[in-house]
C-alpha cells in the first residue's frame, strides 16, 4: 500500500492525505519533518525555476489525489478557458473541489480523499437521488448529496454520527448531520485549501 505520509515528507509539507491523522502529534511531518531516507533535516539547497514549479504542482496533484494526466486536464482547460479578467487560481481550485470525491470528503462522509474516490467509484452515493459511481463528477450549486440507504449502517458509515459530532464543513456546502447528506449551496474559495501552494508556478510549469 503506497506510504501518503512519506509523500509529505518527500514535498516537505503537509497535504493532509490521511484525514485527522494528519493534524495529529502522530503525523510523521511532526515526528520527522525531513525527507525519507534523509537521517536529518538538511538546510535548503539551491533549486531552480523549473525545480520549485514542479514541486508547486507536485503537491496540488497529490493534495487531490490525481494522477498526472488527469492534472494536467484540469490545468490545461484552464488556461485555454480564461479571459483576461478571469481569475485562473480560482477556476482551477473550483473544479478540483467540484469534484464528487472531493465533496465527499469535505463534507465529512469521508475520512480522505482515496476513500471519498473509493467510496464513490462503488457506487455508495446519490446525486439528487440518481446513483453516481463516477468520482470526477462536477457536484454543482444545489445538487443534494446522499448515501445509499442500504449503505448507510455498513462500513465506516456507521460511525459517521459519531465522527460528525463536531465537524464542520466549508461554507460553500450544507451538512445535515441527522441525515449523513450534504447540499451544495455556494462556490469554493481558494481558502478551503489547507496546503499552501504557488498556483501561479503551476500555470508557468504547463505553460512551457
Amino acid at each position: 500500500m503506497k506510504n501518503f505520509c512519506k509523500t509529505c515528507r518527500r514535498l516537505q509539507q503537509k497535504i493532509f492525505l490521511k484525514g485527522e491523522k494528519c493534524l495529529s502529534p502522530k503525523c510523521p511531518m511532526v515526528r520527522r519533518p525531513y525527507p525519507p531516507g534523509a537521517k536529518k533535516k538538511r538546510g535548503p539547497g539551491k533549486v531552480s525555476e523549473y525545480g520549485k514549479e514542479l514541486a508547486e504542482k507536485q503537491k496540488l496533484k497529490k493534495y487531490y489525489g490525481l494522477n498526472e494526466i488527469q492534472f494536467r486536464r484540469y490545468v490545461k482547460n484552464v488556461l485555454q478557458g480564461r479571459g483576461g479578467d478571469t481569475d485562473a487560481a480560482l477556476v482551477l481550485i473550483s473544479a478540483l473541489e467540484s469534484r464528487l470525491d472531493n465533496v465527499i470528503f469535505r463534507l465529512g462522509l469521508a475520512r480522505s480523499r482515496r476513500e471519498a474516490r473509493i467510496m464513490a467509484g462503488r457506487g455508495h452515493f446519490l446525486i439528487n437521488n440518481k446513483l453516481v459511481n463516477i468520482p470526477s463528477f462536477v457536484v454543482k450549486k444545489q445538487d443534494k448529496i446522499t448515501i445509499k440507504d442500504n449503505k448507510k449502517a455498513k462500513g465506516n458509515f456507521k460511525d459517521l454520527p459519531h465522527s460528525l459530532k463536531n465537524y464542520q464543513a466549508p461554507s460553500w456546502l450544507k451538512l445535515n448531520k441527522d441525515e449523513l447528506s450534504g447540499e451544495v449551496i455556494g462556490a469554493p474559495v481558494l481558502a478551503n485549501i489547507e496546503a499552501t501552494v504557488d498556483i501561479s508556478a503551476i500555470f508557468e510549469f504547463y505553460s512551457r
